[in-house]
């Protein structure tokens, strides 16, 4: 299956296959490829004005008086930076479209001669060099876009549209911000929401659709190992916790290989270990930092509780002065679950707009996002859905080998703008017309 799936990618990526969809098998689509211009300049201007989460005054602010123009109703202020923007159009369904704002503290090495140069001051005080590392601007012109296709389409659907620019994204819980401030209340409850991601594994303009879990739960966790400091010459005077340390890493490596079932996705990753402060001192502590990552929600608390129980078991069993402190940070990621049945029409639509070929089965990944916190807060069903990035040629000579291509994060990111620009505005408008009400 997956050779299958590969090859039928590589097919696409050497094509010349039209890379917008097509306006005749969707005609709300008219007119979509002369917005390209007006979309790529909002895309080089938001790819070089980059904003850290909850600095999205800017950008937030540029999203906002392009969807006054367009004719929504706009609250801005929304978890601090957040952007609401409604369009009411008769009785029928409520969709949430989403995109989210913020960019990354990461120094873009791509060579464009529009790459960003832009720093920002972040929570430590520290100034940081800003890339939108993770396509937010790809999400955002998008969404623009298909604000602009759906506002010129009111006759081809019925019901209420929800436009939603989302602050902090990157681990600041922007989409629990704006929900606490009152979105639904103060602009409108969906039935519906749906949002895109930029994929750095899939030919640009190519539709990706996973159905089921999609992104992780992602959760930190802290330990705080106790020892009794000493002399490195007189270990047998100590406690030594490096060594509980040591230990308590290599015995979480059992949690997934030993207690999860191999079929229930998990990972659990020590990913910072800090003590001591020079080689003949045992120190009194050692501090942690993991990531733990899973999509069912057993398997996330057994997960929690297998690791406080091997750290607290590892002191004991050192006879450490006290207990380890295990803290699980408030404000993790649950797992975004794409809804099968909506996925399914989602997917159906897609392939009428895009043709068959475009449109393909992507993996789930370990990844995060709290876009599902929409659908989960509304109690109504939620689909991302992925648009491919690479450079056609660059995504034929990678020939699957994805080690070979920057990922997301990466400061050499680069989406080949064009093709994915219109596909993400073409899918989401795709999408909120199949879940709209019909004339």
């Amino acid at each position: 299956m997956r050779r299958t799936v590969l090859a039928a990618l590589l097919t696409y990526a050497c094509s010349g296959l039209v890379r917008g969809a097509d306006p005749a098998r969707n005609p709300a689509l008219s007119g979509a490829d002369a917005l390209y211009p007006e979309l790529e300049k909002l895309y080089i201007d938001l790819h070089q004005t980059p904003e850290l989460s909850f600095q999205e005054v800017k950008t937030s602010a540029k999203l906002a008086d392009r969807l006054r123009v367009l004719g929504y109703e706009v609250t801005t202020g929304l978890g601090k930076t957040g952007v609401a923007a409604v369009m009411r159009n008769g009785k029928g369904p409520t969709v949430l479209v989403r995109a989210d704002m913020d960019a990354l503290p990461v120094e873009e090495k791509t060579g464009l001669p529009y790459a960003s140069k832009a720093t920002a001051t972040n929570e430590n005080g520290e100034t940081v060099p800003l890339m939108h590392a993770c396509g937010h601007d790809v999400h955002m012109t998008s969404l623009i876009g298909a604000a602009m296709l759906l506002s010129k389409a009111k006759d081809r659907w019925r019901g209420t549209l929800l436009i939603v620019a989302q602050p902090a994204e990157e681990g600041g819980g922007g989409a629990g911000a704006m929900i606490r401030d009152g979105l639904f209340q103060r602009a409108a409850k969906p039935d519906f929401a749906i949002a895109l991601h930029d994929s750095a594994t899939l030919p640009a303009g190519q539709i990706g659709v996973t159905s089921g879990y999609a992104h992780a739960n992602s959760d930190r966790v802290d330990i705080t190992i106790y020892g009794r400091g000493g002399h490195g010459a007189a270990p047998q005077t100590t406690v030594d916790p490096i060594v509980i340390a040591a230990r308590t890493v290599l015995a979480l490596q059992t949690i997934v290989s030993r207690e999860n079932n191999p079929q229930d996705p998990a990972v659990v990753t020590v990913g910072s270990i800090h003590g001591g402060t020079r080689n003949n001192i045992i120190p009194d502590e050692v501090k942690l930092e993991l990531t733990v990552r899973s999509y069912k929600p057993e398997v996330r608390e057994r997960l929690l509780a297998a690791i406080a129980r091997i750290a607290k078991a590892e002191a004991a069993a050192s006879a450490a002065p006290k207990e380890p402190t295990v803290t699980v940070s408030e404000g993790g990621y649950k797992a975004m679950y794409n809804d099968p049945e909506v996925t399914k029409r989602l997917t159906a639509a897609f392939r009428i707009a895009f043709g068959a070929v475009r449109v393909t089965e992507a993996p789930p990944v370990m990844g995060a996002e709290d876009f599902g916190d929409f659908g989960r807060e509304a109690s109504c069903p939620s689909v991302m859905f992925m648009v491919g990035g690479v450079e056609r040629s660059k995504f034929a000579a990678a020939a699957g080998d994805m080690t070979r291509l920057p990922s997301l994060h990466s400061s050499l990111w680069a989406p080949d703008r064009e093709p994915t620009l219109k596909a993400g505005a073409a899918g989401l408008t795709v999408a909120a017309l199949e879940l709209l009400g019909k004339p």
